[in-house]
């Protein structure tokens, strides 16, 4: 029986390496492109080359907290209001890259291989949790998609997203094997890589009302009640957690929240403060009108889109095929996003977490549709690492 195991762990790990891989090929081939495109009118100029893209942008964010820290005295600008500083990214990824680097050769090498190898955790992770939902030949094109898809690039870049990303799948493989044990130390990894650990508290509450609801045909114990629970409460702590970290260390109470607020400011404006569900509804208008349409009809088309998301997470067979707890995560993610996000230009990249959900788009058991869904993927990827970093030359231009 063990040696079963080990035989199908082995053979698993090995297939997804071999799709991982060659999709790093893919990308590796994208940069050398992008870095031959760069000129010098692009952030990278007309000397960039492989590495220089993989640690351009917020990259270099995650590079000072490795090599400074956080500052403990906010830098503000002539009329008071703090600018963009290190504080609006959390510690987990520079300190383990930097651990890395150590053994590498420096922190650049050190962030590369993180986020290298934290994707391919994560691709075996996906495709062991989807396994268990939608089959193996379909779980398999899911982990395809995956690393090839349009945002590919973070996974060859000095990004905490893959790391996060590991994490978060990990979390939600745990919650649907009903393991909650481990979501106690996931919870804490999440809410110190990456933003969002709020929306899983949200699952957590979701989850446990409809494991309730359900209680008649799928018992529900008090010892499962207690974890839902204690660990709900545990993300809501940890999510606020590094805002009371950064109100000690500056001795500001609102470090943070200004710290994010100065991103969004330097496209609406210096007056503008955070309103829970605002911040979509003012980007609406902002967008549209950037694209030559009536900024009126921005919050139109949100709430159009809104619903149009919620019927598919509703009623799409594909995504129920996924389980309930990747449909309850979608929501609960995009919810979050509703309510804290101003969507520039990082948009695309922070839906990188509704992975579990664009699943769905595997389960047709097509090959041509499948192989359709992979060329759009493999397109987007270029136009992204093109808009990025090759041209990386505007403010909608910011991974």
């Amino acid at each position: 029986m063990v040696e079963r195991r080990l035989r199908s762990a082995a053979s698993v790990a090995g297939t997804v390496a071999a799709v991982y891989l060659s999709a790093r090929l893919v990308t590796t081939l994208f940069f050398w492109a992008a870095a031959t495109l760069s000129g010098p009118t692009s952030r990278f100029g007309a000397d960039a080359t492989i590495p220089s893209l993989a640690m351009g942008w917020d990259a270099q964010w995650y590079w000072v907290i490795a090599d400074r820290g956080y500052p403990s005295v906010l830098p503000v600008t002539d009329t008071g209001q703090v600018t963009e500083n290190a504080w609006a990214f959390l510690p987990l990824y520079p300190w383990l890259a930097r651990a890395l680097g150590t053994v590498l050769g420096g922190y650049p090498a050190g962030a590369v291989v993180l986020a290298l190898v934290a994707g391919y955790a994560a691709s075996v992770v996906l495709f062991l949790m989807l396994r268990e939902r939608i089959g193996e030949t379909a779980a398999l094109w899911a982990v395809v998609l995956f690393a090839n898809g349009p945002l590919a690039a973070l996974f060859q870049m000095g990004y905490a997203e893959s790391l996060g990303l590991l994490w978060l799948l990990l979390a939600l493989w745990a919650l649907m094997r009903r393991r909650f044990g481990w979501l106690y130390p996931l919870i804490v990894l999440m809410g110190f890589t990456r933003p969002g650990v709020l929306a899983f508290a949200l699952l957590l509450g979701l989850y446990g009302i409809h494991r309730w609801m359900r209680r008649r045909v799928d018992p529900l114990p008090a010892r499962q009640i207690v974890h839902i629970v204690a660990t709900g409460a545990l993300a809501t702590i940890v999510g606020f957690a590094w805002q009371v970290i950064a109100g000690v260390a500056t001795g500001d109470p609102s470090a943070y929240l200004e710290t994010e607020l100065a991103w969004r400011r330097s496209w609406v404006g210096s007056e503008e403060q955070f309103v829970p569900f605002s911040g979509f509804l003012t980007a609406a208008s902002v967008w549209f009108g950037i694209w030559g349409l009536p900024p009126m009809l921005g919050p139109v088309a949100l709430v159009i889109l809104v619903i149009g998301v919620a019927v598919v997470l509703a009623r799409a067979p594909q995504v129920r095929r996924l389980g309930p707890e990747v449909r309850l995560w979608g929501a609960s993610y995009l919810v979050y996003l509703l309510a804290v996000f101003f969507p520039q230009s990082s948009t695309f990249r922070l839906l990188l977490p509704l992975t579990p959900v664009a699943a769905a788009v595997a389960v047709p058991p097509s090959r041509w549709w499948r192989i359709g869904v992979l060329v759009l993927c493999l397109g987007g990827q270029w136009l992204w690492i093109h808009e990025m970093l090759a041209l990386g030359d505007t403010f909608f231009r910011i991974p």
